[in-house]
């Protein structure tokens, strides 16, 4: 038996206040298939990085992590890569 592959999109949003609102609505719609995320972005007393970078963790039917990576790319300011490690059958 094949387990299903292990996807992660890594998503890099430039100007974060400009384009979050987007992505948020993305996150929400898909949300059924996003197992995990994690938001990185620099920040200390002084500063809040105007860029931030997300992982998620795709659950369920992997043509739903590849739908949303495609959406997320026609964002302007956001690039999304994916990461894709395969199981083998047990």
């Amino acid at each position: 038996m094949v387990k299903p592959k292990h996807i992660i999109l890594g998503v890099h949003v430039t100007e974060r206040l400009a384009h979050v609102p987007q992505v948020q609505k993305l996150f929400s719609e898909f949300g059924c298939y996003i197992k995990t995320r994690l938001g990185l972005h620099e920040v200390s007393d002084s500063v809040c990085s105007t860029n931030g970078l997300m992982l998620l963790e795709m659950f369920g039917d992997e043509t739903k992590a590849y739908e949303l990576m495609d959406k997320l790319n026609a964002i302007e300011g956001v690039e999304v890569k994916a990461i894709e490690f395969t199981h083998p059958a047990s």
